[in-house]
This record gives structure tokens, C-alpha cells and sequence, in this order.
């Protein structure tokens, strides 16, 4: 990773920041009484942050006015199968494969056995990305994995696979992160459907379906 990569990761999060904050600011100047306020606030603080890469509340609290690191958010979710856990295994560890299974990913890159380079929707129609590591990967049973320093979202998560009787398979999930612009960021991030919480419950239904279809029993 080079000074470079972490600019460009900067860059990116300044970028969906200050898009945030515009788009805030609009539906601010758009509604009336408190909640237009609000939003307006909220949104000139975003692209406040986002122009200077400073941060004013951080600032007035005395906890200075660059970055700070934001409180991981955890999330979690299960979902059972209908077929073997070593088939939904091979699946999931084709990297390739997620986009398919996560809707918030654009794509996702093997670099090598196990470093990875992911991109994934934002705000706006805007995108991060990072690098990650598979960290533990026992076939059949389990993958997982952290980010690579540098990372616009730093994250860590597993996937585990446990078999069931009658050729069934759990599959959980679960994922810690920090959202790129800190605690606001993910209240910003859950206002445009972007919130990683209700986006794995559903892609992991949606997941379910797709592949107890493509792969028939027998």
C-alpha cells in the first residue's frame, strides 16, 4: 500500500462526504420547520468536513479537527440453505462471486490467493474500495478476512457454513466496520438505503433463492 493508495482512499471519502452533504442540504432548503433545519445543518457540516478535512464537532469537543476513528458497527445475519454447506462454500470463495450475492458491491477482484480488491457502492451513485485479506479459511466451514491498511472502509467479517441435517446449510454472516464518514455517516448512509445491516438480511434471502434455483438437487 502506498502513500498514493491512501490518498486516493482519502479522496474518496472526502468525495461521497461532500456529496452527502450537498444532497442534505437540498432537502433541507426543501422542507420547513425543524426537520428542514436539520437537514440543512446536517448537510453543511458534511460538506464543511469534506472541503477542509476538518471537523468542527470534533474540534469543539476537543478532540481535535482531523480525522477521527468512528465506533465499528457490527452486524449480523443467518440464513439456512437447502443445500450442502461444501457447494455454498465454493461459491462464496470465488470472490468474484459476491457482487451476485452482496448488492452494495460493484465488483470484487482476486489480486492473488488470498488479497482481494473490492468496490462498492455509495451515497449518490458514488463507490469506495479497498483491499482485503482472508485471514481463516478452512474449506467447507469457514472464510474470513480483514482490510488492508489504507482502507476508505475499514472492515472485518466472516462467513461460516454449518451443515444441517438433510444436506442443508447455515450460512452466517457476520461484519464490523467503520462507515467512511464516521457515526453521521452511517445515519447519512441508512437515509439513502446504503446501511450494510438491512442489506445483507435481504441479499442473503435473495441469495438463498438464486442458488437453491441454479443448483437443483440430484
Amino acid at each position: 500500500m502506498t502513500k498514493n493508495d491512501v490518498m486516493g482512499g482519502m479522496d474518496q471519502t472526502r468525495m461521497a462526504t461532500g456529496a452527502a452533504g450537498g444532497a442534505l442540504v437540498l432537502m433541507g432548503l426543501k422542507k420547513r420547520g425543524v426537520l428542514g433545519l436539520l437537514l440543512t445543518g446536517a448537510g453543511g457540516y458534511l460538506a464543511y468536513k469534506a472541503v477542509t478535512g476538518n471537523d468542527p464537532v470534533m474540534a469543539a469537543a476537543g478532540l481535535g479537527g482531523g480525522s477521527v476513528a468512528s465506533k465499528p458497527i457490527f452486524v449480523e445475519h443467518s440464513v439456512v440453505i437447502d443445500r450442502p454447506a461444501q457447494a455454498v462454500y465454493d461459491y462464496w470463495r470465488k470472490l468474484e462471486n459476491l457482487p451476485h450475492i452482496m448488492s452494495h458491491l460493484e465488483s470484487v477482484t482476486a489480486l492473488d490467493d488470498k488479497r482481494s480488491r473490492w468496490v462498492a457502492k455509495a451515497p449518490l451513485g458514488t463507490h469506495v474500495e479497498w483491499e482485503a485479506e482472508i485471514v481463516n479459511d478452512k474449506p467447507g466451514e469457514r472464510i474470513g478476512w480483514h482490510s488492508l491498511p489504507g482502507a476508505t472502509v475499514d472492515n472485518a467479517g466472516s462467513v461460516q457454513f454449518e451443515s444441517l441435517d438433510g444436506g442443508k446449510c447455515r450460512v452466517h454472516v457476520a461484519l464490523s466496520y467503520r462507515p467512511p464518514a464516521g457515526p453521521l455517516g452511517a445515519a447519512v448512509a441508512k437515509l439513502f438505503g446504503e446501511e450494510p445491516s438491512q442489506q445483507i438480511a435481504e441479499d442473503l434471502q435473495k441469495f438463498k433463492s438464486a442458488f437453491e434455483s441454479a443448483h437443483p438437487v440430484g
